[in-house]
């Protein structure tokens, strides 16, 4: 064997080794992987943060239309009586927003859970609770996700 042909025979082990110690193939799928990780996490904030506003937007809503559906049972009573205003007969407050809530489509512990926070003659307070499951987060955090809603409402004459 000549010089030449030891020479090219080190170089291509060497080249060959070289090739074996920083083979690269394979090392995009881990950067996939982590791509892939942090878009679904991504995801699950802006759609599992969209619904939980969405939820306390529809939570607020149903509360309005519960205190306005609370303040127009009218003391009728009070009224005959000469009474200033128009009464409400916030004694029937809870039973009124209780009926409403069942109406709107809540079930079961929003119902029991939604109530009168205050009421008197002249304006009534009232507090729903909505239960939901998030869509993404909850297969990491597991559970409901509850929110709630407030809203006076007031009668006025005029």
């Amino acid at each position: 064997m000549t010089r030449h042909t030891v020479t090219v025979a080190a170089v291509r082990d060497w080249i060959a080794s070289r090739r074996a110690r920083l083979d690269d193939r394979g090392s995009g799928a881990g950067a996939v992987i982590v791509f892939a990780i942090v878009f679904l996490a991504l995801a699950a904030f802006v759609i599992d943060g969209g619904l939980s506003i969405s939820k306390r937007e529809r939570a607020a809503d149903i509360a309005e239309q519960a205190a306005r559906y609370a303040a127009q049972d009218l003391d009728l009573e009070d009224i005959y009586e000469g009474v200033k205003g128009a009464p409400i007969n916030f004694q029937n407050c809870d039973a009124r927003v209780a009926a409403y809530v069942t109406e709107a489509g809540l079930k079961g512990a929003d119902v029991a859970n939604t109530r009168c926070v205050t009421a008197n003659a002249q304006q009534v307070e009232v507090e729903v609770q909505m239960t939901y499951s998030p869509v993404f987060t909850g297969m990491f955090y597991g559970g409901d996700v509850t929110v709630k809603g407030r809203a006076v409402a007031e009668n006025e004459v005029g």
